[in-house]
């Protein structure tokens, strides 16, 4: 009897040691916050033995991830770890690296714990700044972890981060072998991790590429191809074929901007053309500024399409900025110290928008006022953002002024109506009600000269149906900050530079972001928007101008 069981013992533990040595072990981890479990989650899964390690979500394992995903693997056989990505657009992409795994470095703790029934202990690693626990077991005599830390320390059951953060293992089982999708991939043509990672981040979201290097610059007779060109060179403009867009997705433009032989600091818009009445700004750009509706405020002067009419519908500007004094082109002006940047780069969120460029043909523009030959290059890109569903009601979205003279150099005034007091006046009619109604608002102040309002605070004051809605000050004091952007901006005797310079909502090398402000609830009927600001006076021939853009958005 006793030899009986002494050999039933030596045939258990053959047994598991066998098993623990030959077979797959599959791993079952969930991820929890602060001691609680996350709800409605995707468990990560690992299989590993002595020869590969698996790793990918159950969905994915299951054939329900959706694009783009990702699986990971260990190649046990020479140690390399292995990422495949599958991407909306049908591909896939591998990357291996032989050395990832030793490039993390970890203190082995005394201290112990048991997870699952196993004698588990912790090792600590820092990653960006975040404190990584790994707890480890070397008991199933095989090696794997929920993600690349920690490959070969052993088992890892649980990955805590920053004492909060946990991943941890909640069932382990043997199975015979590993599953058939997850053999290791081919690697023969596998990309570097830095490509992997470009790649794999810009499938996750739609990119449009408006323009591309495209010269702004002042000539007399330029030339239009893929892209038209007005007012001398200094409009650009494309047709763009925007897909649809689902509610809760984010909506961004980016223009980076370098100058091609201009030193000033210009403004420069990224504009929508609506083209949904009788009358469009494309009209007065093919035949001149005085085809536009012409508005007055009795100070004598007209101000071509810078209003909404019953048969017009001013520009929608999309993202306003300034050009800095000359970044790239004047780089070789030397400062101690300076490091001038080769580009700016201007990214802003247009979410709001959505309605007006959802699954249409848009006309997208950029224009930047300068008088050089060489001007400045650009390249525009407007990206689509995947978010979750939500709930929001279509918005409606009524343009009514902009007074930012896009075509300056084709005779279009600048805006100068602020002399007075009514100063910018709009009579607009709602169709139907509007909920929640806000206006998005820019306002930059103009007047280079040291009494100009571009260095004078002024306060603006907005008027919905003749009572005071909002009033404020427009006011910049962080040029200093983008001094590296700004070769070529002129130093004054007290230790400063041009581009430090304080100013009206705007620096040099910067964008000005919109403001929205709440009009409450809105009557389906007629309304009027006024705009008033203090306008300073002329000094001989210099003067003064406000660019503001107005856009009323509600439900």
């Amino acid at each position: 009897m006793r030899f009986f069981l002494l050999l039933l013992s030596f045939l258990v533990t053959f047994s598991v040691q066998s098993q623990n040595t030959d077979s797959v072990v599959k791993v079952s981890y969930y991820r929890s916050s602060n001691g609680k479990l996350l709800q409605n989650q995707d468990p990560i899964i690992l299989y590993t033995s002595s020869s590969q390690t698996a790793i990918a979500s159950e969905a994915i394992i299951n054939g329900k991830g959706a694009r783009p995903f990702e699986r990971f693997f260990v190649d046990r056989a020479n140690n390399s770890y292995i990422k495949q990505a599958f991407l909306q657009n049908g591909k896939q992409i591998v990357m291996s690296d032989p050395d990832l795994l030793s490039k993390h470095t970890f203190t082995i703790t005394e201290e112990k714990k048991e997870i699952l029934g196993y004698e588990c202990t912790k090792a600590v690693t820092s990653v960006n700044s975040n404190t990584i626990e790994l707890w480890f077991t070397n008991d199933l005599r095989v090696k794997g972890a929920p993600t690349e830390l920690g490959q070969n320390l052993g088992l890892v059951l649980e990955m805590v981060r920053n004492g909060n953060y946990a991943v941890t293992a909640q069932e382990i089982e043997y199975i015979d072998k590993m599953p058939e999708s997850l053999q290791l991939p081919n690697i023969e043509n596998s990309v570097d991790d830095l490509s992997y990672k470009d790649l794999l981040w810009k499938s996750r979201f739609v990119n449009l590429s408006i323009f591309d290097n495209e010269q702004i610059n002042f000539i007399a007779d330029p030339k239009s191809d893929s892209v038209l060109r007005f007012a001398n060179g200094t409009i650009i403009l494309k047709k763009v074929k925007i897909p649809h867009i689902e509610n809760g997705n984010s909506i961004f433009v980016e223009l980076v901007e370098k100058s091609n032989g201009d030193a000033y600091d210009r403004t420069g818009t990224v504009f929508m053309i609506p083209t949904d009445n009788g009358i469009s700004f494309l009209d007065g750009l093919k035949k001149g500024a005085s085809a536009l509706p012409i508005y007055e405020n009795g100070n004598g002067k007209k101000y071509q399409g810078v209003v909404r009419t019953d048969q017009y519908t001013p520009l929608v500007e999309l993202m306003r900025f300034f050009t800095p004094f000359g970044v790239k082109q004047f780089n070789h002006i030397q400062l101690k110290g300076k490091n001038w940047q080769d580009s700016v780069s201007y990214r802003h969120d247009v979410t709001e928008f959505a309605p007006l460029l959802t699954d249409r043909e848009a006309w997208i523009g950029v224009f930047i006022g300068n008088y050089d030959g060489g001007g400045h290059i650009v390249s525009l890109d407007l990206t689509i953002h995947p978010g979750r569903p939500d709930d929001s009601q279509s918005q409606q979205i009524v343009p009514l002024f902009n007074t930012l003279n896009v075509m300056e150099m084709a005779g279009q005034e600048y805006a100068t109506m602020f002399d007075v007091e009514k100063g910018l006046e709009v009579k607009f009619t709602l169709q139907k009600d509007m909920k929640n109604a806000k206006l998005r608002f820019i306002t930059t102040g103009h007047g280079g000269w040291g009494n100009g309002d571009e260095f004078v605070p002024k306060e603006n004051t907005i008027y919905l149906d003749g009572s005071e809605a909002f009033s404020f000050t427009p006011w910049r004091t962080d040029c200093g900050s983008y001094r590296l952007y700004n070769p070529a901006s002129g130093n004054f005797s007290n230790g400063l530079s041009s581009s430090d310079l304080s100013r009206s909502n705007w620096c040099p090398g910067t964008l000005t972001s919109p403001i929205f402000i709440n009009l409450g609830d809105l009557n389906a009927g007629e309304h009027t928007v006024r705009v008033q600001i203090p306008q300073g006076a002329p000094e001989g021939t210099s003067f003064s101008s406000w660019n503001v853009s107005g856009v009323l958005i509600g439900e």
